[in-house]
């Protein structure tokens, strides 16, 4: 896919979700901070930023999303702007639950392309809106360098997206270790 800006994405550090093997998603069940672990690596992560120019920060606003983002503006001083699009996917009922416990709800990945955990999202539902908000930034600016701070699943569709890939594509053929770790920033094109 051919854009008009150059986007870096950055998943969250560390946070407590992360060390009790929970998932969280909006609305957030208790404060899931950055660990010390999660400051301390996205301030590393964030001096890789200071010669990329960035021009606009977007963040989820989730509180782990939302902390990365004010350590790196921080660092490179420019503003961040919130965006609800950006939020981790809806577990639905399981929010709050065990990683293990939302994984078992599905038969397999490629079945999360559709389907939900009750009152949930699907990988297709998170992928719209993630191509709305990409395309909702194409059309207002053009040469700029962009950094969006997210969660996995957003950014790993995003991702595959701008590579051309369709939903099941990207489901089986992006690996588990291309995925993005914690604190960890990738440039998209």
């Amino acid at each position: 896919m051919k854009l008009k800006n150059k986007y870096y994405i950055l998943r969250h550090g560390e946070a407590k979700s992360n060390v009790k093997d929970i998932v969280s998603c909006w609305p957030e069940k208790f404060k899931n901070a950055l660990t010390k672990k999660g400051k301390d690596k996205v301030k590393e992560t964030a001096k890789n930023l200071a010669d990329k120019n960035i021009d606009l920060i977007f963040s989820s606003p989730l509180l782990r999303a939302k902390q990365t983002s004010e350590i790196v503006a921080k660092k490179i001083k420019v503003k961040v702007k919130f965006d609800k699009r950006l939020k981790e996917i809806c577990f639905g009922k399981l929010n709050g639950e065990s990683v293990e416990t939302f994984f078992n709800f599905f038969e397999s990945r490629i079945e999360r392309i559709k389907c939900s955990t009750p009152k949930g999202e699907s990988y297709s539902d998170v992928s719209k809106r993630m191509i709305l908000f990409l395309k909702e930034l194409e059309k207002k600016y053009n040469g700029k360098n962009i950094l969006i701070i997210s969660h996995q699943a957003p950014l790993f569709l995003l991702e595959g997206y701008i590579s051309g890939l369709s939903l099941k594509e990207i489901i089986n053929d992006f690996p588990q270790e291309r995925m993005l770790h914690k604190a960890q920033l990738r440039e998209l094109n």
